[in-house]
């Protein structure tokens, strides 16, 4: 199981490292999380500077691809050199967005008329893309979800794992990284956002 989770200039750390860590709980089945860049390099909005495991065109093959944001989405949403690199197929592919990566998948055709959410900043920009954007921290349908916050980008990777691999093993990977003294009730919460818009026959 290939994950890209796209990672860009000016990238906002919580939506790339959270997604990356709960994700890479599934490593022991098989799961490949691998942050994906345009460049070799990328320094994110406080300044930390990564290396890309793999190149953009990874995703094009991933089985599951989560966009990040970051403080420059709106300029790459209208940089064709890169987007044109990127060639997404939700028939085939799990595809999610964090915040400003929402406005990336608006870009790229990949929401054709679903609503969708996103943080505040990027919230008019998405809508003067036309689409409708939820005051809610999550939403799904099929095989596209979109968050809205940093912080939601754990319902992001619950919503993968539990997609592809069953409520318990999201349940195990939230538990996990939740804190001390409220995992049951972090785990509760956590799928309780994201259950609903899981098919009963997708759920293990």
């Amino acid at each position: 199981m290939d994950i890209a989770i796209l990672t860009f200039e000016g990238f906002n750390e919580l939506d790339s490292f959270i997604a990356a860590g709960i994700l890479n709980r599934m490593k022991s089945a098989g799961w490949n999380v691998q942050i994906t860049c345009p460049s070799d390099s990328v320094t994110s909005m406080n300044g930390v500077k990564i290396q890309a495991q793999q190149p953009l065109e990874f995703a094009n093959s991933a089985d599951v691809v989560l966009v990040g944001s970051g403080i420059y989405t709106r300029d790459i949403a209208k940089d064709r050199a890169i987007l044109d690199r990127i060639n997404l197929d939700p028939a085939n592919q799990v595809i999610g967005a964090q915040c400003s990566g929402t406005l990336l998948l608006s870009a790229l055709g990949i929401l054709n008329g679903l609503p969708a959410c996103t943080d505040l900043t990027t919230k008019p920009w998405v809508i003067d893309t036309g689409v409708e954007v939820l005051n809610q921290p999550f939403f799904a349908k099929g095989n596209i979800a979109t968050a809205g916050g940093c912080m939601a980008s754990q319902y992001l990777a619950a919503w993968v794992i539990a997609k592809l691999a069953g409520k318990d093993a999201a349940e195990s990977a939230i538990h996990y990284v939740a804190p001390v003294g409220e995992k049951e009730s972090a785990v509760s919460h956590s799928m309780s956002v994201v259950l609903p818009y899981i098919q009963q026959a997708e759920v293990a």
